[in-house]
């Protein structure tokens, strides 16, 4: 590739890169319970379910592009620091140390105009305070929601999540939409219906 720009070189390898995404597998399974979900296709469903459910975001006029942008990008310094389950605290401290050193890593391979937009992109999701950060985290949490909704709850028993760390956890969904926070809730109540606390 020596007859390439810098610049375009540098954008390569980022994709080569974060194909290390598709090996890095997630707590929960698909829907058919087959297998694990990996973070690649965490990231595309999770982009798939913006697009599809964005008019039930809270606010009227959410720039979508960036929603899509986030849910694509958001996941992308699990290739150095690993998927660590939301509803273990400690775990999820320990991770975010290693998730600001991975995204200088991961997102440093890039020229530097795309650098700064990506970790600025990253970072607002992370702290959840414009409309378009709380809809991609409201989307994020629920795909895990439905996959769990569907695969009898299995990451929920194997890992003995309470109903106390679902609703504490996830909360922060109804920021992003209520709309899907009520479907959210319903999921919640039939699984305690069911008798998941007591497996």
């Amino acid at each position: 590739m020596n007859s390439i720009s810098k610049r375009l070189e540098s954008q390569i390898q980022f994709l080569i890169e974060v194909d290390k995404l598709k090996h890095i597998f997630r707590k929960t399974k698909l829907f058919n319970k087959s297998r694990f979900e990996n973070d690649a296709e965490h990231a595309w469903h999770m982009a798939l379910m913006a697009l599809v459910l964005a008019e039930y975001s809270n606010e009227e006029k959410i720039d979508l592009s960036k929603v899509l942008k986030m849910a694509l990008l958001h996941d992308i310094v699990e290739i150095d620091a690993g998927d660590a389950i939301v509803y273990d605290t400690k775990m999820r401290t320990l991770a975010q140390e290693k998730e600001n050193i991975a995204a200088e890593r991961v997102f440093g391979i890039l020229p530097e105009d795309q650098k700064k937009e990506f970790i600025e992109l990253w970072k607002e999701f992370e702290e959840r305070k414009t409309p378009e950060s709380k809809f991609a985290a409201a989307i994020d949490r629920f795909e895990p929601i439905l996959q769990n909704h569907l695969t009898d709850y299995y990451t929920w028993k194997a890992h003995d999540i309470s109903f106390t760390q679902l609703h504490d956890k996830n909360r922060h969904i109804q920021d992003g939409s209520k709309v899907i926070w009520e479907v959210v809730e319903q999921i919640f109540l039939e699984a305690k219906e069911k008798g998941l606390e007591n497996h």
